[in-house]
């Protein structure tokens, strides 16, 4: 599996996710379809771009949909919501799909919108787990509950996407690294994981580099909205259960000026 990140808008991530056996290829939330023909163009090898894998319904995601479509008319287009634009292919939970080689989970995670799917990606003998998270779970934080509720993030958090593979990478939809760090920082001080992953963001950033992918084995050690089982966040929350904070963090989160 080869993963292209390309950059788009002000701080959002487009994908390619390539099968280096097949050269097929899918393109992950199109919003820039001209960008993204060009990524494909600029490949050293040719690639056959089939697919789309829209993770939820928001402009900044789907808006590209339609226009892709009309540049490159066989297009599939995948997704978990009938708001999503030139959608072909309508997904829910551990429905399967394949780009060449490669296998497609797709996990449904609703909360920031009520149709979010998020897509677990392996090679061939489950090799090379990558999960493509959308506004679900970001490098360090999570997205906002638009949608859903405390109970439905700590669903899609904890129970599903904490329990692939500890090694999977994990792609997400924005560039939010840093000041997502700023809040689990401020959540545990004393985390000297996050100090860590803060200081190798701020260095990354700095230099024009992405902060992303990192795994989920990384997440649970730094990331407070998949930590709300932990003691530590649990006090800073004034809460004895996960649900209840979750729902704090997301609430102090949406008002944390860093």
């Amino acid at each position: 599996m080869q993963v292209e990140l390309i950059p788009a808008l002000k701080d959002n991530y487009m994908y390619l996710i390539i099968d280096e056996a097949t050269r097929e290829c899918a393109v992950v939330d199109p919003v820039e379809p001209k960008k993204v023909l060009q990524a494909v163009q600029n490949l050293k090898e040719t690639v056959n771009l089939t697919k789309v894998l829209t993770t939820h319904h928001h402009w900044d995601h789907a808006g590209g949909n339609k226009e892709l479509v009309e540049m490159e008319p066989n297009l599939e287009v995948y997704g978990g919501d009938d708001r999503i634009g030139a959608l072909t292919k309508k997904v829910s939970h551990n429905d399967e799909l394949k780009i060449g080689s490669l296998n497609v989970k797709c996990l449904f995670t609703p909360c920031h919108t009520s149709g979010h799917i998020c897509y677990f990606v392996t090679g061939p003998s489950g090799k090379q787990p990558a999960v493509f998270t959308g506004d679900t779970l970001f490098i360090g934080g999570c997205g906002r509950f638009f949608e859903g509720t405390a109970d439905d993030m700590y669903r899609a958090l904890v129970e599903i996407l904490s329990s692939l593979p500890s090694e999977t990478k994990v792609y997400c939809g924005h560039e939010y690294t840093v000041n997502n760090l700023k809040y689990a920082q401020h959540v545990e001080p004393d985390n000297q994981d996050i100090k860590d992953k803060k200081k190798w963001a701020e260095d990354q950033r700095s230099n024009n580099r992405p902060a992303v992918p990192s795994t989920i084995s990384d997440e649970m050690m730094f990331n407070p909205f998949m930590r709300v089982k932990v003691e530590s966040v649990q006090k800073h929350a004034g809460k004895s259960d996960a649900i209840s904070t979750m729902a704090f963090l997301r609430s102090e989160k949406d008002n944390f000026k860093g």
